[in-house]
């Protein structure tokens, strides 16, 4: 099982992406930031609401260096069929436009703790890995509630920029770009109001 501020495990397995069966190799995108979503299957409730938002935003995860490559146990060919049948009338652009692998062996699940073993499936499971190859996020969900993948380009956002600053700038909860950073300088020990304040604090539910 993979651990936070540890290289994740390479692998490498078919999957299918923009109407082609190709192999992906985790290894290939050192250097990039990688969001590598784990889900229950294909054909699915929760999960096709899921790919879409991250179809959706697809761009904004390539904008901000990101590769994304979902996973579960299904084959490719299921990924295929999955596409043509429901996802391209859900997606805009009618075509998945990330990464879809296939861990039909569930060795990459088991690998990376995203397998529960009653059922055979990957849970619902998110993973930010860094340009070297470390694991920097991980949330795991149970089947029935969906990720936030708003909250995913969020994180993205505050990793990219801990790293650009050599970590001389620490993200607050609930930063994103443009909002106030903290030094963890020994000074600032206890003093945190000096520096930041909730200036937009939030508040569920939303809108109140």
């Amino acid at each position: 099982m993979v651990s936070i501020g540890e290289r994740v495990p390479d692998f490498e397995v078919p999957a299918y992406r923009d109407g082609t069966v190709i192999s992906v190799r985790l290894s290939r995108f050192l250097g990039s930031w990688v969001v590598l979503c784990f889900y229950p299957g294909d054909f699915t409730f929760v999960c096709p609401t899921e790919l879409t938002n991250l179809a959706i935003n697809y761009d904004s995860f390539r904008s901000l260096g990101a590769e994304v490559i979902t996973i579960s146990v299904d084959s490719v060919f299921v990924h295929k069929a999955w596409e043509e049948h429901e996802l391209g009338s859900l997606i805009p652009q009618g075509r998945v436009p990330f990464i879809m692998a296939s861990d039909l062996r569930r060795e990459i699940g088991n690998a990376y703790g995203a397998l529960d073993e009653k059922t055979g499936a990957h849970l619902r499971t998110s993973y930010l890995i860094d340009p070297d190859g470390v694991l920097q996020a991980a949330e795991i969900l149970a089947p029935s509630v969906g990720r936030n993948i708003q909250e995913l380009l969020r994180l993205l956002s505050a990793f990219r920029h801990v790293r650009e600053t050599n970590g001389e700038e620490a993200c607050p909860s609930g930063w994103f770009p443009g909002k106030t950073t903290l030094k963890p300088l020994p000074e600032l020990v206890g003093k945190i109001s000096a520096a930041w304040n909730p200036e937009n604090p939030l508040i569920w539910p939303p809108g109140k």
